[in-house]
């Protein structure tokens, strides 16, 4: 059965980590629901050279055709998107990732705002007790970004900041990126090559 992941991609610095996830998802031949703020587009647009229209119709023929996806293997949606799949538990994915996740979309999920879309859809997996990963992007952590974490925790949420290892000797800057999204994959089941796992000494 093909795996359906949700990815939310908010306004935190480390735009690059959701650009390779996806990437490396669509190559999986993962179904992917996206799901970007406002603040995400924008940070997308500076950080990276990929440039996001506003829409969410044209940002999903943008990321089919860089990461040639197969016709409706991603969809996107928009913020106020009530009928998509993932603002009901009657169709969640499998998991989602939000990646890289801001303090504040952190601490909306933590209390159940539900304001938008991202946050109904975080709120969908959690009651319907599937994976929800939060890539977390901020340093250093005050003690209300630690008490959120620690509530989400919890509940069975995986927090995982970017904080990449250096244990594979990385090169460049795409090794440190590779690093973190390894680790996400090996979270939601899909199998990755970016990364050995620790002590195999065959890739």
């Amino acid at each position: 059965m093909v795996k359906t992941i949700a990815v939310a991609i908010t306004g935190a610095s480390g735009a690059v980590y959701a650009l390779k996830l996806l990437a490396c998802l669509v190559k999986a031949g993962v179904h992917i629901y996206v799901m970007v703020s406002k603040p995400g587009q924008i940070v997308i647009n500076a950080e990276t050279d990929l440039k996001i229209p506003s829409q969410p119709r044209d940002i999903e023929r943008v990321l089919s055709e860089v990461y040639q996806a197969a016709p409706g293997q991603l969809q996107v949606f928009g913020r106020e998107q009530w009928f998509a799949p993932v603002a009901s538990g009657s169709n969640p994915p499998d998991a989602m990732v939000v990646c890289p996740c801001t303090s504040g979309t952190l601490a909306s999920i933590a209390c159940g705002a539900s304001k938008n879309l991202i946050e109904r859809a975080a709120d969908v997996i959690m009651k319907e007790q599937r994976k929800l990963i939060l890539v977390i992007r901020e340093t250093p952590l005050s003690v209300i970004h630690l008490e959120n974490m620690l509530r989400l925790a919890k509940m069975g949420v995986v927090i995982m900041p970017a904080n990449p290892g250096f244990y594979h000797d990385p090169k460049s800057i795409q090794d440190l990126v590779d690093f973190m999204v390894a680790r996400i994959l090996d979270h939601v089941g899909v199998e990755q090559t970016l990364l050995k796992p620790w002590g195999d000494p065959v890739l």
